[in-house]
């Protein structure tokens, strides 16, 4: 897996915000710009801290609760759902 492929399967090189504003959750150990200061993403958090894993694509529940929770509100539903089954098939390949 790349390293611009994030443990939740989000494409670090696709976003709008990698580089300056975020260098990827795992050069930061999950501390992302997107969560408030000093928390950690509930999805890395789970994935990497609790579960040792090195994506999501090792967990039998993906996708879980947990990244259904962790939506990016400007998507809409059909994006939203898109996204999800873009990030699970790059991590399941």
């Amino acid at each position: 897996m790349s390293n611009l492929i994030s443990c939740c399967g989000s494409d670090c090189s696709t976003c709008y915000c990698y580089g300056e504003m975020c260098k990827g959750c795992d050069a930061v150990c999950g501390k992302v710009f997107h969560m408030p200061d000093g928390q950690v993403c509930p999805i890395y958090d789970c994935c990497r801290n609790k579960k040792g894993y090195r994506s999501c694509g090792e967990c039998a529940s993906l996708p879980c609760e947990t990244i259904l929770a962790m939506r990016d509100p400007s998507f809409s539903d059909e994006e939203f759902a898109n996204n999800v089954a873009e990030r699970v098939k790059r991590l399941r390949g």
